[in-house]
């Protein structure tokens, strides 16, 4: 199947062309004939898979077609809510790219810096308004954004949103918009809580979904690394003196052990930075663009800070420390192997986090290669391990259960079906898909 084949309009098939997408993936080509047929959506899928394609496509070819773009009103017909201020960006690059042969205007708002700029381009108005919610509910409580006549709401990323406790500033929202509009939804994965707000604010919706977050692992290259915490650090630096290992993601768990790890490794003179939710905006778009660019040759980031890097052909991530949370496993991974490309994950795993590990291989229905032979073995006893995981798993594992909550999408996306390999390979020839 072609973009043509989806009845998108010339100045979109135009700017396709030039961005050098010529095959849609699995969740465009199913969401966007579901959008253009005004349709409510309720999209599982995760980054990497080209979903702000499959809603940003339809949008503008909505609204291109709407009477009150052609008379030049400041209506903002479409609003795009997002969790993070780099995913919001990202988001507005690829309005930017697609739309360009359009006359619809967009604006990106988000907070970590002065909103006098972004209040400025507010009141010369825009069509298209891509916002992470403190910032939209804070210029709307200042009379600066109208949302009254919204004709489409997306919400991306849900889970994200319910994991930076974002939730009630997202149902603050949907209060300001209008009941009649149509609604797009999209989560990687639907713990109790998002599945009962996707079902009071979606109307009749079309279920897509695709890339089960199971099976995101099989294409991924891991291994595990069985190490004492107190030589992580230096485990880094031993696998960092492989020159092919130029470009890497690594994940802690808080932000002070990101800014500890980063500083560790320049006195090792490896060039790397931290990303996180306590650095300014201008600060994480810096150490973003660094990375991108290869000035910098490690990017350390917390789960939060992590969501909407989007790095092309990025082949290398290290889990400095397992997440308790299986899925977030997987969606760090997914930062590589992305558009069917290859990728590899290292995972150091301590005496307390083996029940960690146990659920992660769980969740995969993988067992991932143990790597036994480098400098820095485990000495914890097994009996000492067993006794840290014993006092670890009870707590853990409802922490996690209550987070998927009931309805959890984990467990039926194993049996789920996988999108078709011919796709998979056409669409891995394309340019890298925001």
């Amino acid at each position: 199947m072609s973009f043509e084949d989806l009845n998108l309009i010339e100045p979109l098939l135009r700017a396709l062309k030039t961005e050098g997408y010529t095959v849609p993936t699995p969740i465009q080509e199913k969401s966007i004939p579901v959008v253009l047929n005004n349709r409510d959506l309720l999209g599982c899928a995760q980054t990497g898979t080209g979903k702000t394609a499959a809603f940003a496509l339809p949008i503008l070819q909505i609204l291109n077609k709407n009477e009150y773009v052609k008379t030049g009103t400041k209506k903002i017909g479409a609003l795009i809510l997002t969790p993070t201020r780099e995913l919001a960006i990202q988001i507005g690059e690829s309005f930017a790219a697609y739309g360009k042969h359009t006359k619809l205007k967009h604006l990106v708002i988000f907070g970590g810096v002065s909103s006098f700029h972004q209040i400025s381009e507010l009141r010369r108005g825009t069509d298209i308004l891509v916002a992470t919610p403190g910032r939209l509910l804070d210029l709307a409580s200042q009379g600066e954004i109208d949302l009254k006549s919204i004709q489409i709401f997306v919400l991306d990323e849900a889970d994200r949103m319910l994991d930076m406790g974002f939730i009630h500033d997202v149902k603050k929202v949907i209060t300001r918009i209008p009941v009649k509009r149509q609604t797009l939804f999209f989560s990687a994965t639907m713990p109790a809580e998002i599945s009962a707000l996707a079902n009071t604010i979606l109307s009749n919706p079309v279920r897509v979904e695709v890339t089960p977050v199971s099976s995101t692992a099989e294409k991924i290259t891991q291994s595990v690394y069985f190490v004492d915490k107190q030589n992580k650090p230096s485990l880094l630096v031993h696998l960092l003196q492989d020159p092919a290992m130029d470009s890497v993601l690594v994940f802690t768990r808080t932000k002070h052990g990101a800014d500890k790890l980063a500083k560790a490794l320049v006195r090792h003179n490896i060039t790397g930075d931290a990303i996180h939710g306590n650095k300014s905006q201008n600060a994480r778009q810096r150490a973003l663009s660094n990375f991108k660019s290869g000035q910098i040759r490690v990017l350390i980031a917390t789960d939060i800070a992590s969501r909407g890097i989007d790095i092309d052909e990025l082949k290398y991530v290290v889990n400095f420390e397992l997440p308790n949370i299986p899925e977030t496993y997987v969606h760090r991974i997914g930062r590589t192997g992305r558009a069917g490309l290859s990728g590899t994950a290292f995972s150091f795993c301590d005496a307390e986090e083996r029940p960690y590990l146990q659920d992660i291989n769980k969740l995969t229905s993988q067992s991932i290669k143990i790597v036994s032979d480098h400098p820095y073995p485990m000495t914890t006893t097994a009996s000492d391990a067993a006794a840290a995981s014993k006092k670890a798993a009870p707590a853990q594992r409802q922490g996690r259960a209550s987070q998927r909550g009931g309805n959890g999408m984990s467990g039926r996306s194993r049996g789920a079906a996988k999108p078709a390999q011919s796709g998979e390979q056409k669409a891995s020839s394309n340019r890298r898909w925001r």
